[in-house]
């Protein structure tokens, strides 16, 4: 598809030491080492959002947490209460680069090939202390996927690691896709991480580049002659495919463990919402909740009647705890008026969107950006309308960033969906 780039693209992320303003505040993100918190640790950052912030509070594709509206002068008190938690980093710059991504159920599903914890939490010390590594774009980001029912086999990475048996396959997104380089041992797989973003850093230097899939063919040539002798050979490829299709509600793991998913409405959770849910974790005996890139939060628990209890206890705080809910195949970015970017009430249109649905019969994926950036989702979707001077672009099958086939108020599509939808039944004919 033809591209259209007319937008500004910030080209870093907000930290807690570096939040960033928006339409309703500065946004504040809060980044769990492994994604994971204690409920009384997350019902007090629920706290810190209703008195520091408007209480709006949304979970990230990276797994963090943001909190929003945030005043310049309440600032210093919730870095107090962030840093009471042990959750602020020691400066921006170490933050910025502390993006390790693993699986939200890592050491809890008995099916994984390997709980990936240790390597992340090593690689999270090394990006935070050799000073080194600070160069590298605040956008580039790492996975560490042991397996196991929530894959991350779909999520994009600058650097992919993925547990194979006993051994961790070593992968860097290129133009084509990922590029595996070889293979190495638990062990070691940290440190070959961060060689590899070392590697990037001398290499994007020449090429001016922000993101791994954007080297040069000759930076990427240096990264795997680099990595050809540091690493063993593959003996075979990760799965490619992202089996995680139910990841809402009670999740079976086998071996008479349990697990919860719950969702957010296209992330955002109220603090009021989150506090009370906080508090049914903790009753339950709950003792971490885990984030997660689909903006959902996960707990094992000890039996299935446990499990429903949670997911009742969620429902009534208006959570989704239903996989087939609507609301889950629509990613909607914060729109008007928490952003400054648009006009367009997005998250409401979503809404309503997921009313339209059924009756469409629509069963893929729907992205409702409030302009081009994209920033609910960079990947494709099966339908995006893109956000410009108050109405909406249709995009079929595309990103936020392609030329839309045409542009309608959101009033004239909830009249006539055939201008969304129609293209995907007779796409089938």
């Amino acid at each position: 598809m033809n591209r259209s780039v007319a937008f500004e693209v910030k080209g870093w992320c907000p930290g807690a030491l570096r939040p960033m303003q928006s339409g309703d505040g500065l946004i504040v993100r809060v980044r769990p080492q492994s994604a994971s918190l204690r409920p009384q640790d997350l019902g007090a950052l629920a706290d810190a959002a209703r008195e520091f912030g408007n209480g709006h509070i949304d979970l990230t594709r990276r797994a963090n947490l943001q909190i929003r509206g945030v005043r310049e002068a309440s600032l210093p008190d919730l870095h107090d209460v962030i840093a009471r938690l042990g959750l602020l980093d020691a400066n921006a710059e170490g933050e910025a680069v502390r993006n390790v991504m693993i699986n939200p159920l890592a050491g809890i599903d008995p099916t994984e090939a390997c709980d990936v914890r240790p390597i992340a939490g090593e690689l999270a010390r090394w990006l935070t202390s050799d000073r080194s590594l600070w160069a590298l774009p605040s956008k580039f980001g790492f996975i560490i996927d042991g397996g196991g029912a929530l894959s991350l086999a779909a999520q994009r990475a600058d650097v992919r690691l993925v547990a194979i048996g006993a051994q961790i396959a070593i992968g860097i997104e290129t133009r084509a896709g990922i590029e595996w380089l070889g293979s190495t041992a638990p062990g070691a797989a940290a440190a070959v991480a961060t060689e590899i973003g070392l590697l990037f850093i001398k290499a994007a230097s020449r090429d001016k580049r922000h993101r791994m899939r954007d080297l040069s063919d000759e930076g990427l040539a240096a990264i795997r002659g680099a990595m050809r002798l540091r690493l063993d050979a593959l003996r075979e490829h990760p799965r490619e495919l992202d089996a995680s299709s139910d990841r809402i509600g009670l999740i079976e793991l086998g071996h008479d463990k349990f697990a919860v998913g719950i969702a957010a409405p296209f992330g955002r959770i109220e603090s009021d919402q989150l506090r009370k849910f906080t508090d049914v974790m903790a009753s339950l005996g709950i003792d971490e909740i885990r984030l997660s890139p689909w903006r959902a939060l996960y707990a094992g628990v000890s039996s299935g009647h446990a499990a429903r209890g949670i997911l009742a206890a969620a429902a009534r705080e208006g959570l989704i705890t239903d996989p087939r809910d609507q609301l889950l195949q629509i990613e909607a970015c914060t729109g008007a008026p928490g952003c400054q970017s648009t006009t367009l009430d997005t998250r409401g249109d979503g809404r309503r969107l997921a009313a339209l649905l059924p009756q469409s019969g629509f069963a893929g994926t729907v992205h409702v950006s409030g302009c081009a950036k994209g920033c609910a989702k960079t990947g494709a979707a099966d339908l995006v309308l893109v956000g410009s001077d108050g109405h909406y672009g249709v995009v079929r099958h595309g990103t936020a960033q392609d030329r839309p086939a045409g542009r309608y108020c959101f009033a004239e599509l909830a009249a006539d969906p055939g201008k969304m939808f129609e293209f995907e039944s007779q796409r089938h004919d």
